[in-house]
């Protein structure tokens, strides 16, 4: 199983035709994601074509659902206009939107949120790598991938990762495959300090998911998800979480890469939220390169086999 999407869902691309959104929904075609509509307003009408692949293009999301029953919507969306094309999947109730735009100002991102509470449409992102669930076929062909992250590095497994840190994400999802060790869905939920799904959201999909055995939580230093998902986890969580933060040596008041790390209080420096980690009985690898063999060892100690 997996969370959030499988390798049926259907997906479309707002920004097909720009350089980014074309360039990664080829990518995505190429790996057998089920890329069925492109938006692009103006361009109604004409077709994406990348080899076998003729993609219809529509004005707008409604249309595109309408016409192909998509589900889900890839937002390769300029940062001025990348608000609105959230609110779009918002307005026409589309289940997952996966805004992977970085730099969208935080007032409008702060206005998206709050018009998406108590509707349908679930958030992922913005500022994010996507989402993977990995396919069954040689190199995961026939994975549902919504958005940048390198199909070609996962397999169809166990394992559910979840890091605001792209590439940190694929770093793990690495180190797991090379070890034969499968991932059941892997999510970037992006470094901005307005985002949607959490680290929490995640765990508590993965900890309900069967077919997750395994959790891996990658943070960083801002904000205070990474403890509130730790203290879920030591109250709720049946499965082995594992968990790396980054940015240890981040000088205060300093944002290092991310818009959302930045130290500015108590529970959000690397040093507080490893110590929060530790007391929640979650086991935290001390470098990146040690991710995959911390979570074999607190997998062990469940008597999980993951590979």
């Amino acid at each position: 199983m997996s969370i959030i999407v499988t390798p049926e869902t259907k997906v479309l691309v707002q920004g097909i035709t720009g350089e980014f959104g074309s360039r990664h929904a080829k990518l995505s075609l190429d790996h057998g994601t089920k890329i069925v509509a492109g938006v692009t307003p103006s361009k109604g009408g004409q077709f994406f074509e990348h080899g076998a692949h003729k993609v219809p293009i529509f004005n707008t999301i409604a249309n595109a659902i309408a016409a192909t029953g998509a589900t889900a919507s890839a937002v390769f969306v300029p940062p001025p206009f990348a608000a609105d094309a959230i609110l779009e999947c918002v307005d026409s109730n589309i289940d997952l939107c996966v805004a992977i735009t970085e730099g969208i100002p935080v007032r409008d991102m702060i206005v998206a949120k709050r018009a998406m509470m108590g509707r349908k449409t679930r958030l992922i992102g913005p500022n994010c790598p996507g989402i993977v669930t990995p396919g069954s076929g040689e190199n995961s062909f026939g994975s549902c991938r919504i958005g940048i992250a390198p199909s070609y590095i996962h397999k169809k497994g166990h394992v559910g990762v979840v890091s605001r840190s792209g590439t940190l994400t694929y770093e793990a999802v690495w180190q797991l495959t090379t070890r034969n060790i499968g991932q059941s869905t892997c999510i970037g939920i992006g470094g901005d300090p307005v985002n949607g799904t959490s680290h929490i959201d995640a765990i508590k999909m993965f900890n309900d998911d069967p077919e997750t055995w395994g959790i891996i939580m990658i943070g960083e230093i801002g904000g205070t998800a990474e403890v509130e998902a730790a203290r879920w986890v030591k109250a709720n969580c049946k499965k082995p979480v594992v968990g790396f933060i980054a940015g240890a040596t981040a000088p205060p008041g300093r944002r290092m890469g991310h818009a959302g790390a930045v130290v500015s209080g108590t529970e959000d420096t690397a040093a507080e939220k490893i110590a929060v980690l530790k007391e929640c009985g979650i086991k935290v690898a001390s470098t990146p390169s040690d991710i995959a063999d911390a979570l074999l060892n607190a997998a062990q100690r469940f008597g999980i086999k993951l590979n």
